[in-house]
C-alpha cells in the first residue's frame, strides 16, 4: 500500500505555482498557492482584499444603486478624490511650498497610465509591489529577470517601487479600491461568465517561464505577477510573431482601459494578475 501511494505521488505533476514565485501570506481571502494555481484558473472564485468592502460599504452601496456605467465611473472617481484628498494635498499632509509634481500626481490614475506607457518604469514597479503585498505573487520580471534576488535588476526594482510609494497619499489603498471597483464592473458586464478570452503578442516562447509543455500547442506557463493583455486579437498581432491565448478568470483582472474615462491609451487593454496559466500558442 505504501509503495503504491509513493508511486502515485511520484507520478503527480509538480506544484503549478512554484514556492519561489509566492509569499506565505497576503491580504486577500485566498493564499497565493491557491489563487496562483491552475486549479484557480479552471475554477475561479471571487477575490477580496481584506476589509475593503466593509470599510467602503457606503461607496459600493451607492454604486450598486446607480444603473448607468458612466455615472458609476464618475461617482467612483469623485469618491476617490474626496476620500483621499487628491485635490487638497496640504490637508493630506503635504508640506506647503514643497509640492513636487511627481508627488502631487502620484495617485491611482497616474499609476495605471504610467503602466500603459512603460510597465518596467517606476509606476510598473509600484503596481507589481502592490500585487506582491495583496495577492502574494512575486514579480518575475521588471526591466530584467527578478528570479535572482541578489541581482542588480531586483535591487533596482525594489528601489523604484519604494521611491514610487514614498510620500504618497495612501497609494496602495487607492489601488485596493480600484481593483475592487473593477471587479464590481466586471460582475455587471459579464454576469453569466467566469472567464474572458484575452490575447498577448510574443516573439518567443522563452519570454515566459514554461512549467509544462502539452499537446496541441498548449503550455502551462508562469506569468509575471502583472501582465498586459488585449481583448482584440488583431491588436495582439502588432506585438509579436506569436499569440498567447488565455482564458483569464475575471477575478484576475486588475483593471482595463474602458473602466474609467481616459484611463489607458491602449485599445482594449486588460491588466491581468499573474500566476500559473494554461495557454495556447498560435502563429499569426
Amino acid at each position: 500500500m505504501d509503495n503504491n501511494r509513493q508511486i502515485e505521488q511520484d507520478s503527480q505533476p509538480p506544484p503549478s505555482l512554484p514556492a519561489s514565485a509566492r509569499l506565505p501570506i497576503n491580504r486577500c481571502n485566498l493564499p497565493a498557492v491557491i489563487l496562483g494555481s491552475l486549479t484557480f484558473q479552471a475554477h475561479p472564485v471571487p477575490l477580496e482584499i481584506d476589509g475593503i468592502r466593509d470599510f467602503h460599504d457606503d461607496l459600493f452601496a451607492t454604486l450598486d444603486a446607480t444603473p448607468e456605467q458612466t455615472d458609476r465611473a464618475q461617482g467612483f472617481m469623485d469618491y476617490m478624490t474626496v476620500h483621499f484628498l487628491l485635490e487638497e494635498l496640504e490637508e493630506a499632509g503635504l508640506t506647503p511650498g514643497r509640492k513636487r509634481k511627481s508627488r502631487v500626481n502620484a495617485n491611482y490614475l497616474r499609476m495605471v497610465r504610467g503602466w500603459s506607457f512603460d510597465s518596467d518604469g517606476r509606476e510598473g514597479a509600484v503596481l507589481k509591489r502592490w500585487v506582491e503585498s495583496r495577492f502574494g505573487l512575486l514579480a518575475r520580471h521588471h526591466a530584467g529577470s527578478l528570479v535572482d534576488r541578489h541581482s542588480d535588476a531586483y535591487h533596482q526594482y525594489l528601489l523604484q517601487g519604494t521611491r514610487g510609494l514614498y510620500a504618497t497619499n495612501a497609494l496602495e489603498a487607492q489601488l485596493d479600491l480600484l481593483y475592487t471597483y473593477c471587479q464590481c464592473e466586471l460582475a455587471r458586464e459579464h454576469s453569466d461568465s467566469t472567464h474572458i478570452t484575452l490575447y498577448r503578442g510574443i516573439n518567443r516562447m522563452d519570454e515566459h517561464e514554461v512549467l509544462e509543455t502539452r499537446v496541441c500547442g498548449r503550455h502551462r506557463v508562469l506569468l509575471n505577477n502583472l501582465n498586459s493583455f488585449t481583448s482584440n486579437r488583431e491588436r495582439a498581432d502588432e506585438f509579436g510573431d506569436y499569440i498567447l491565448v488565455a482564458e483569464i478568470p475575471l477575478p484576475k483582472v486588475f483593471f482595463y482601459n474602458r473602466l474609467l474615462p481616459g484611463m489607458l491609451k491602449g485599445e482594449d487593454e486588460y491588466v491581468v494578475i499573474g500566476g500559473a496559466y494554461e495557454v495556447c500558442i498560435s502563429t499569426i
